[in-house]
């Protein structure tokens, strides 16, 4: 039995040990002022071969700065209540794919397999895994769990003496889970033809996090179809769901339920069930969209009850999920795929690979009203994120947003959206399909212009 653990263990690239991985972060650490070669040294993807090797906000191409490790442009104006940029935050180390923000600091996540963290315009700290590009950043009072390449789900937490150090502190699943699951032949799924393992363990990459956090659960998505429930108190994988017959691109959690897209063009809901001894599992309420297009973006408007999602054809669907589930109809307003969504307040933003963010405000009766488009980024815009801006700078017009968009052009933009301004620029009634001149049908697999080397031929 011991040497057929040994054997396993030997067989499979993706397992490594607690200690393992702590020495890679102790041995290699990352510098703020590292200087640029050692990030692309770090990058799969080379400088040379990027599609966004000329755009503008590459510093070694196009920037004067080009010694520096980060730059930004100065902010517009502090007082001005109208919407538009603030500053964009470059880093030449990768794509970015992911990011979070959680009061005055901002997360980010690239196919580097670092995890830089930003305050007050400047790099405060950075903090890298020894193997897999980030797809997914979610935060968890002070912790901090990024979904990666290569499978794994990471922990990490800033020390209680130096708010600028983090270290790892456990990955999902635990080893020792993994190898006690290793032994008993029950616990094997087939993922492929010939091919079988332990079901608490992704065997694709983790493309999607979204935290329950009333619930203390943490639910991960996967290229490999499936849905797994952890536990967050004891890092325990509770269940995994057979969700979609293709990749599953997003996941969200809210109010005892759980939306998943995928690229095989189905929203799916599911209501968790707590049985006897607290045991927990998730049954399939309804699929609220089948379509031709993948779906790539999940979001939740919390407080109206009002989820959307976005697809590969330029399209954002919407619920209302306090009306039975009602369809409430569609936004269009990009060109090309939508690859991510956030929801603040009365607003919902949508990146898109057209380059643009759409900022829509959802009425009651009027339904929605496309108010803005932020135009900047020199690449597709893989992930978004809003925060409400300080109260002590609120304008009679109604809360500013503090919008935060990562794109494969390397930099991050920061924007400042009022929740009431903006001109008016088109009107989406509800139940009415709008439209949009050009409209791109994206196929359900990725082109091969916005592949990451890693990426593969999945959707997002």
């Amino acid at each position: 039995m011991r040497a057929k653990l040994f054997n396993l263990l030997r067989s499979d690239p993706t397992i490594k040990s607690h200690s393992e991985e702590e020495d890679s972060i102790h041995n290699d650490p990352i510098s703020p002022m590292a200087s640029p070669g050692y990030a692309s040294d770090l990058n799969p993807t080379s400088t040379a071969t990027s599609p966004y090797y000329l755009s503008p906000w590459n510093p070694a191409a196009a920037s004067p700065f080009a010694k520096s490790p980060w730059t930004h442009l100065p902010a517009l104006s502090d007082v001005d209540p109208k919407t538009g940029l603030i500053y964009s935050l470059v880093r030449e180390e990768g794509h970015v794919y992911s990011l979070a923000a959680s009061g005055d600091l901002l997360y980010t996540g690239s196919d580097s397999k670092n995890i830089r963290v930003w305050k007050n315009r400047r790099e405060f700290a950075g903090f890298k895994s020894s193997s897999g590009l980030v797809k997914a950043i979610v935060i968890s009072g002070d912790k901090i769990f990024t979904g990666h390449q290569d499978g794994k789900i990471r922990i990490w937490k800033v020390s209680p003496k130096d708010p600028s150090v983090y270290r790892r502190v456990g990955s999902l699943p635990r080893l020792k889970d993994f190898l006690k699951s290793s032994i008993n032949p029950s616990n094997y799924v087939e993922v492929r033809r010939h091919k079988n393992t332990v079901w608490i363990r992704h065997f694709d990459a983790v493309s999607c996090l979204s935290l329950d956090e009333g619930a203390g659960l943490l639910y991960s998505g996967s290229w490999d179809k499936t849905v797994k429930v952890w536990r967050v108190s004891d890092s325990k994988c509770l269940e995994s769901i057979p969700a979609h017959d293709d990749a599953v691109n997003s996941v969200a959690a809210f109010d005892g339920m759980v939306f998943t897209g995928s690229a095989d063009g189905t929203v799916k809901v599911w209501r968790r069930e707590v049985g006897n001894g607290g045991a927990v599992r998730h049954v399939a309420v309804r699929t609220l969209l089948k379509g031709e297009s993948a779906v790539t973006a999940l979001a939740v408007a919390r407080e109206a009850g009002v989820v959307y999602s976005g697809s590969s054809d330029g399209a954002v669907h919407h619920w209302d999920l306090r009306r039975r589930m009602e369809y409430g109809g569609v936004l269009r307003g990009h060109t090309m795929a939508v690859l991510c969504l956030a929801a603040a307040g009365s607003l919902v933003i949508s990146g898109s690979a057209d380059k643009t963010l759409c900022v829509w405000r959802r009425g009651k009766e009027e339904g929605h009203v496309r108010v803005t488009v932020l135009a900047g980024h020199a690449g597709p815009i893989k992930c978004v994120a809003a925060e409400v801006e300080a109260e002590e700078r609120e304008v009679a017009r109604g809360p500013r947003w503090v919008v935060y968009s990562g794109s494969l052009d390397r930099s991050v933009k920061v924007w400042l959206v009022s929740e009431n301004g903006g001109q008016v620029i088109e009107r989406t009634p509800p139940h009415v399909w709008g439209s949009v001149a050009g409209r791109h049908e994206w196929p359900r697999r990725s082109p091969m212009h916005l592949r990451g080397r890693q990426e593969g031929p999945r959707k997002a």
